[in-house]
């Protein structure tokens, strides 16, 4: 692939939207350079949610999650021949829709539209391996993370391409609007950075006691502790799926565009005016649904109050006041959806920021105080912090024993 004029059409196209934008985020904006690694993490994370999602489907995934290492081992080998397979099925879509000329949507420059140098069938077919070849790099040097550094490699790599985004998005919000609203920005952002922290750090603790019970002449038990219930226990997952389901409706219009010039049917004007720009009132209300709903969605899967309430039954333990079994899993239930709510409010809130900011700043949907972002920064941030602790905390008692 290949712009005849690089900087003019990244210029026009910085709002990209919906899922296009949320894949240039995921790879650090190398889907807008068209590099080797445009396809970025984004493969892999399609990769685990279904992963995540078809142990609810396929019993023999639950088995080997519930096998412990050696399962989770298979899960993971599973995942990597998936997220290659998505990398080949995403890499002939970007490639088909940059040859229909449809990549970025309008453009006011018809040299934009022209990506393709070169219409043979050799040469798609390489850039197609080409870009499945950089998401396997990508999710081996991930692994590579894993195994020898500090935390999940993946979350880490996801980390550093949002962060090498935050300077040039700030710099465009100071180039076209001034100091003063620089600054107001970056005070807004400091703002929401801090309650994203809090409110990613906040629990509800469901006391769990354990009775006393005689194995031998040993006595086990009778400890206090609690059940920690995340008020955003989905993460960024229901943003990720709010956007895939948005980005359908346009993808469609766009390949029902007439080529020629002439006059697109009723639809896809309605569709072009009020489900392509994350600035229509719509298109906001739309989305903040989405992301109540898929929080529910993903909660509901992530989280089984049954299989909770059987573990701690198996083991003696019960919450103080309900008994155990069933009617220990309807109230957990009920913390749970109760505790859910706000959390989906919260959600949906953080993912309006940007589409707020699209219309008033002229930022772009990769604002990075909001949305997936923000959440995704806090999140791997906090996490890696708890693992630096671990680690000098574990370093700290190895000697202290020695």
């Amino acid at each position: 692939m290949h712009f005849p004029n690089v900087e003019e059409c990244l210029r026009l196209n910085a709002g990209t939207e919906g899922l296009l934008s949320l894949v240039n985020l995921f790879s650090g904006g190398a889907l807008l350079q068209l590099s080797i690694f445009a396809l970025g993490v984004m493969p892999y994370i399609t990769a685990t949610i279904i992963t995540q999602l078809l142990r609810v489907v396929i019993p023999h995934f639950e088995a080997l999650h519930k096998e412990g290492q050696a399962g989770q081992a298979r899960l993971t080998q599973y995942t990597r021949y998936l997220t290659i397979a998505l990398a080949l099925l995403q890499s002939t879509t970007l490639v088909t829709v940059a040859r229909s000329g449809q990549l970025f949507g309008t453009t006011d420059i018809a040299a934009c539209q022209q990506l393709l140098t070169n219409d043979v069938w050799w040469a798609q077919l390489l850039i197609i391996m080409a870009m499945t070849a950089g998401t396997g790099l990508i999710m081996w040097f991930a692994e590579l993370v894993t195994e020898r550094g500090i935390g999940n490699g993946m979350s880490l790599l996801i980390f550093t391409s949002i962060a090498a985004t935050f300077p040039s998005a700030m710099w465009a919000i100071f180039e076209s609007n001034g100091f003063e609203v620089f600054l107001l920005v970056l005070a807004v952002g400091i703002l929401v950075t801090g309650l994203v922290v809090f409110v990613e750090q906040s629990q509800r603790r469901v006391p769990v006691q354990y009775a006393k019970r005689m194995v031998g002449r040993r006595t086990y038990g009778g400890t206090n502790t609690y059940i920690p219930i995340k008020v955003n226990m989905a993460g960024v997952i229901p943003i990720i799926f709010a956007s895939s389901l948005l980005y359908i409706p346009m993808l469609i219009a766009q390949f029902n565009t007439p080529q020629d010039g002439s006059e697109p049917a009723a639809w896809v004007v309605w569709v072009s005016q009020n489900l392509t720009t994350g600035d229509q009132p719509l298109y906001m209300a739309i989305y903040f649904l989405l992301i109540i709903g898929f929080t529910y969605f993903y909660v509901a899967i992530t989280f089984n109050p049954v299989e909770v309430a059987d573990n701690m039954k198996k083991y003696g333990g019960f919450i103080p006041g309900i008994r155990a079994g069933r009617p220990t899993a309807e109230y957990l239930d009920f913390v749970l959806t109760r505790i859910t709510f706000p959390g989906s409010i919260y959600l949906g809130l953080i993912a309006l920021i940007p589409l707020i900011a699209l219309s008033t700043v002229g930022a772009n949907q990769n604002f990075p105080f909001g949305g997936a972002s923000i959440l995704i920064i806090v999140g791997v941030g906090l996490e890696t912090v708890k693992q630096i602790d671990a680690q000098l905390q574990q370093r700290h008692y190895e000697g202290l024993l020695r």
